[in-house]
């Protein structure tokens, strides 16, 4: 049996030249890819075989339906629904029986149980099993035994993978994508297109065709479940990869399974720390194997399993990946702290950036580890020259197909935000000092998407991955323009900065391509070669630090194994709020584990009921609608505009429009707006000619506060998510409390017409003042003879510069400017309004103090044009 399918496969890197431009290639948008299928009988059914659908054989365990009760086996839907949000989002079972006991409720609502214990019995005896019951094993690990609770691994895999839910969403074979028809440039997302799933399919076909690979993820990481006490908890989740990431991202969805709580004991008692220290990867180890054993078997010979529709195939469960944070990939790669789990890189090397890194050498490892049984000193010496530590049987030593050097995956919530990123932040702020850098937060100008840091950001302690992707956000533009103490030039420690926050927002990408993966190697290579200025500055001496070098795998693993996000920890850090924290609460804090595992059960046969309650009421249909994917039909989105029904204020007076909200020339603007409306061909200098003549035939207009606009996901994709923006424009008033309340004009990116889906041309960027609509009334008498319709909302715009040719070489970002006379001023129609945009103030040496965030649009008159706002403005204006 070869235990290394999937050898590391190296792309070979490219030389970026010194200012490497920033933009985004077109080709990420395509609406159409070019697809290689694996071909053969790869995830092909079982010629004969076919089970029972899922729902059906539910409803047929269930028993006893009522036909005219789709809320069987509770009476009513108020008892159903009453039942399922005690199990899902009401309090403890003391406080749900209290609410009961209350004299008239449980009348009131007609409902089947009168306390917590009968509504539990209804579940337990009433609903079928789903997902696999918990079972409590004792590990003995050094003469001492420990409990352990876990799931049988190949009951979960059925589980998910004959979920009705994901029946017709699952992926059965490995597949090619390319962005052209010359199939030179392959485009990687999901799973199945990715390198792994086709080397591990070759392999399998090999000995015996028809083989449906199920990737199994196994993620890890210790939480804690109090806020005092310091009690913790080890839980193990398990998903498989035929299921979409888009479904498996989404905890609503369910796709995770809690497969077991591993031991959390700190084994106090042995004193010699080398020891305690090998002991516990012992007992971690030892407890994954447990886990973990049924794989071995299942993963050669395949076990027929039945998706949710009935069909059957042939299906191989292969551990693929491993997610977890840098001290669970030590743990489980058996390598010491400080090392890297991929590679057998020296440490003094870490900061250095190669051109092509060797993978640790597998057959290397296993062969010091077949020798644990025989003499110990033997045994010792030849896991130190493997490069690992000396770890009784791992668990994945006799995992088929699995090269665990490999299957250890990047983190971008520990290694990116919580690692480089926090590194980078802070050596920024020991660079430039607290007070210019918290000064300059303060005096920001607001954005809907971006956070600011009124009390500034070097006083934050305890930062979230969130609150560091929130400084990244405005990162640049606090020190794009400052100066470095001591005469140094500041341009390295710029362009280092750009590269740092370029490969955070780019590797989080979730369509790669070839050439995407080789622009990550350009920005990490930028990085590398300014990161220097940090040593000049005395801030740092060397850059060994693990976390910085891992991420120089990222091209590997993206080739590997698709876009990051397809394993990345924070989908199940928060799935540790479900299965820790709130079942941790939800018991008498004796034998918690028991009392947890049983919460779990109740909650997902609750869950499944409720998806069968669901499938009933939609009238059994054979086959749930399947999701989208980005590959497939036209986009067919929301509208890109959305304004609210009724206006924020009514009849507000022209002179109010000037002296509120800043539109001074607002007749001048309306009346060369009405003028090229009427008469489109005209030149400007016509127009200008006509201005004094015209006159306004209405004294006040209907204001809105707010533009709301939906951006469609940037890459093409079906499936993505369009993003809320919004552009407040409001003016200042006094609260109830008699405090004064700046006002917020912000600025929005506006196209004449012809901008496209990327880039700056045929957009500018406008401080919209005023947006409003007048009535059929008033537009009868503006435009008496004319058919055309005019537009429902107007907005009145002072405009910016127009963009430059090009970004700046070493910061990357557009300098705009407010013009040094009287300003621009046009209306335009609200539907020309694109996004909102972020601005930095080119602040110069020193912020000037007189400014605010409320002003500083004002104040100043030379600007930065930030893509760092949210993942649309970088795609797309990057």
């Amino acid at each position: 049996m070869d235990s290394n399918p999937h050898p590391p496969v190296l792309p070979e890197a490219e030389d970026m030249p010194p200012a490497p431009s920033h933009s985004i290639p077109s080709e990420r948008f395509v609406q159409k890819t070019y697809i290689t299928t694996f071909g053969g009988k790869a995830g092909a059914p079982v010629p004969g075989r076919a089970e029972t659908p899922a729902y059906t054989a539910y409803k047929n365990e269930l028993g006893g339906i009522d036909e005219g009760n789709p809320w069987h086996p509770w009476q009513s839907r108020m008892d159903w629904e009453v039942a399922q949000w005690a199990k899902l989002r009401g309090s403890t079972s003391t406080a749900f029986t209290d609410l009961l006991a209350i004299e008239g409720v449980r009348e009131a609502l007609g409902l089947s149980y009168s306390n917590s214990r009968e509504l539990n019995e209804i579940i337990d005896l009433n609903l079928p099993k789903g997902r696999p019951v918990f079972k409590r094993q004792e590990i003995v690990v050094g003469g001492e035994a420990f409990d352990v609770y876990f799931r049988p691994i190949m009951d979960c895999v059925k589980a998910l993978y004959g979920d009705p839910e994901f029946a017709n969403d699952l992926v059965f074979a490995p597949e090619r994508h390319y962005s052209d028809a010359d199939k030179t440039n392959r485009l990687y997302f999901d799973l199945h297109t990715s390198k792994w799933w086709w080397a591990t399919q070759k392999k399998l076909e090999k000995n015996r065709s028809g083989a449906t690979v199920v990737p199994v993820i196994i993620s890890t990481d210790k939480t804690q479940v109090t806020l005092f006490r310091n009690k913790s908890a080890y839980p193990v989740y398990m998903t498989i990869g035929n299921i979409p990431k888009d479904i498996r991202r989404k905890p609503s969805q369910n796709a995770y399974i809690l497969i077991g709580y591993l031991p959390t004991s700190r084994l106090d008692h042995i004193k010699v720390a080398a020891a305690r220290r090998r002991a516990l990867a012992n007992l971690y180890h030892a407890c994954m194997r447990k886990i973990l054993a049924p794989l071995r078997r299942a993963g050669i010979e395949g076990a027929e399993m039945a998706s949710g529709d009935g069909i059957v195939r042939r299906c191989h469960p292969i551990l693929a990946v491993f997610a977890g944070d840098y001290p669970e990939q030590c743990l489980t790669a058996g390598v010491k702290a400080g090392d890297c789990p991929t590679c057998p890189v020296e440490r003094d090397m870490l900061g250095t950036l190669q051109e092509v890194y060797d993978v640790r050498d597998l057959d290397a490892v296993l062969a010091a580890l077949a020798k644990a049984e025989g003499n110990a000193t033997e045994f010792t010496r030849a896991c130190l020259a493997a490069g690992i530590k000396p770890i009784h049987k791992p668990f994945w030593e006799d995992l088929p197909f699995v090269n665990i050097f490999l299957s250890i995956t990047p983190d971008i919530l520990h290694q990116l935000y919580q690692g480089v990123i926090k590194h980078v932040i802070s050596w920024v702020k020991e660079a430039y000092g607290a007070v210019e850098i918290d000064a300059r937060c303060r005096r920001l100008p607001p954005n809907h998407n971006t956070r600011l840091f009124m009390k500034g950001i070097t006083t934050l302690s305890r930062l979230s991955g969130t609150e560091h992707g929130q400084i990244c956000s405005i990162l640049l533009g606090l020190i794009v323009d400052l100066p470095l103490p001591g005469g140094h030039s500041p341009l390295r420690l710029v362009r280092a900065v750009r590269a740092a926050l370029d490969f955070l927002f780019h590797a989080q990408f979730p369509i790669h391509s070839s050439n995407s993966v080789d622009q990550l190697k350009g920005f990490l290579k930028r990085f590398h070669d300014n990161k220097s200025i940090f040593i000049t500055l005395g801030i740092r001496d060397n850059f060994n630090i693990p976390k910085l070098h891992n991420i120089s795998h990222y091209p590997l693993f993206i080739e590997l194994f698709g876009s990051l996000d397809n394993f990345n920890t924070e989908t199940t850090e928060r799935l540790h709020i479900d299965f820790t924290k709130n079942a941790y609460r939800a018991t008498n804090r004796k034998d918690e584990y028991l009392q947890m595992t049983l919460w779990i059960e109740r909650r997902e046969k609750v869950l499944r009921h409720a998806k069968f309650i669901r499938w009933r009421r939609l009238g059994c249909p054979s086959h749930a609608a399947k999701s989208t994917t980005w590959t497939s039909l036209p986009v067919v989105r929301r509208p890109h505009l959305q304004m609210t029904k009724f206006p924020s204020a009514y009849s507000v007076s022209l002179t109010s429009l000037a002296e509120k909200y800043g539109a001074t020339f607002f007749r001048d603007a309306f009346a060369r707006f009405i003028i090229s409306f009427q008469n489109p061909q005209l030149m400007p200098r016509n127009v200008e000619q006509r201005v004094e003549d015209f006159s306004l035939p209405f004294q006040s207009v209907s204001v809105y506060h707010k533009i709301k606009l939906w951006n469609g996901d940037p890459f093409g994709r079906e499936d993505g998510n369009d993003v809320v923006d919004v552009v407040h424009v409001k003016p200042g008033y006094t609260d109830r409390h008699g405090r004064v309340v700046g006002g917020r004009f912000d600025t929005a990116l506006v196209t004449d017409g012809t901008g496209k889906h990327t880039g700056v041309a045929g957009y500018r960027v406008g401080q919209v003042r005023v947006v409003f609509s007048l009535t059929d009334r008033v537009w009868g008498k503006v435009l008496p003879n004319t058919s055309a319709r005019p537009p429902k909302h107007l907005a009145y715009i002072e405009w910016f510069s127009k963009f430059p040719a090009s970004q700046d070489l070493n910061h990357g970002m557009y300098k705009i400017s407010r013009p040094s006379g009287e300003r621009i001023t046009s209306i335009i129609p609200v539907e020309h309004v694109r996004r909102s945009v972020h601005l930095f103030p080119q602040f110069g040496a020193v912020a000037p103090r007189e400014w605010t965030s409320a002003n500083v649009l004002e104040k100043c008159q030379k600007f930065y044009m930030s893509p760092w706002s949210d993942r649309h403005a970088y795609v797309t204006l990057a």
